[in-house]
């Protein structure tokens, strides 16, 4: 019997029946510069009229170890939303809009009803994001991927007027850094969570240990990575001197915080917030010590500006008005400028 491609392992009739149901799904999420269609050989957009001199913003990511809780409990719809948040998030703190957005699945065998629940998860969060789900690879790779797994990238490109790039040059010490809450782990860390949980506390997915509040350890798991696009254009929008913006991810604070920061500054983090009781969880599950956990997951925080003192107080306003839950993260302060890069976040207890 002649080998055939889909005796090899890749069907072909599957991709393309994927490729059509995908195409309402990016349809749905169709910004006005958007040209072309999903399913040529390249997805086109244009430049949104009346940007001085417009820059491009790019960045790409994916969402780590957390599709191994996707596999097992074969809920696929909210990875997609992860992997659009860690994308959209990072370009936004440079002031960019977000305009569109690629994906890249790849797969040992396809699975069309389990790729269409991911990018499902990819238009949603392109939706609430402002941008267009422009296009994609789909990869049958037979052999590379156990059976049911899955890998997946994501790359966004926004833009921002030259003269409105948000940098962080202009931080000075007396500035504020207010902070936006994490709804979980978002998609970092869970190489440490899935071992704490799981290996040391010998926890199932479908266990609700009493920490969760009533949500199973899955399910506190797959609560999808926040997008902050929205929030951030609502601050802009409100004419308020934002001097930086960090994307708080793996890491954390002190991985995070000083990459927009000059040097010989730093923030001492005063305010207190709650964060998502997984973090609690997973501290206790693996007793890990907090300098760990501080270094490693958002800590309950996803996204931070760092405006004047005077204009605090509009960007809280302009944050409430988006219905966000700002709250005061710390001051800007002076540091030597050999001090570690992690020790330029200080904490006050």
């Amino acid at each position: 019997m002649p080998l055939t491609y889909k005796t090899a392992g890749v069907d072909i009739d599957a991709g393309d029946e994927l490729v059509e149901r995908i195409k309402p799904l990016a349809a749905a999420t169709r910004i006005p510069e958007v040209i072309a269609d999903v399913g040529g050989f390249a997805g086109l957009c244009g430049l949104p009229a009346g940007i001085e001199e417009p820059v491009l913003v790019s960045g790409t990511d994916g969402v780590g170890t957390k599709l191994k809780v996707a596999f097992a409990t074969g809920v696929h719809d909210t990875i997609g939303f992860d992997l659009v948040g860690m994308c959209v998030n990072d370009i936004v703190t440079c002031g960019a809009r977000p305009l569109f957005f690629l994906d890249y699945f790849a797969t040992g065998r396809l699975d069309v009803a389990v790729g269409e629940s991911v990018v499902r998860g990819i238009a949603a969060a392109c939706k609430e994001s402002g941008c267009a789900l422009l296009g994609g690879e789909t990869a049958e790779l037979p052999g590379m991927y156990a059976d049911g797994e899955y890998d997946l990238a994501g790359f966004a490109v926004g833009v921002v007027a030259r003269k409105k790039i948000v940098d962080g040059r202009r931080v000075m010490a007396g500035d504020l850094a207010l902070a936006l809450p994490s709804s979980g782990l978002h998609s970092n860390g869970y190489s440490l969570a899935r071992k704490a949980l799981f290996d040391a506390m010998k926890l199932s997915l479908t266990d609700r240990p009493t920490e969760l509040e009533g949500k199973s350890v899955g399910e506190a798991l797959l609560v999808p990575t926040r997008l902050y696009p929205r929030a951030v254009q609502a601050v802009l929008a409100a004419g308020v001197d934002v001097r930086a913006m960090s994307h708080i991810t793996g890491g954390g604070l002190p991985g995070n915080l000083p990459r927009v920061l000059p040097d010989g500054l730093g923030v001492r983090v005063e305010g207190t917030w709650r964060r998502p009781p997984i973090f609690d969880l997973v501290q206790q599950a693996g007793g890990v010590a907090e300098s760990e956990m501080r270094r490693t997951f958002n800590g309950g925080i996803g996204f931070v500006f760092v405006v004047p003192a005077s204009e605090a107080k509009r960007a809280e306003t302009a944050l409430r008005d988006a219905g966000e839950s700002p709250f005061l993260l710390g001051p800007v302060v002076t540091h030597e400028a050999d001090r570690a890069f992690e020790e330029r976040v200080e904490w006050s207890a």
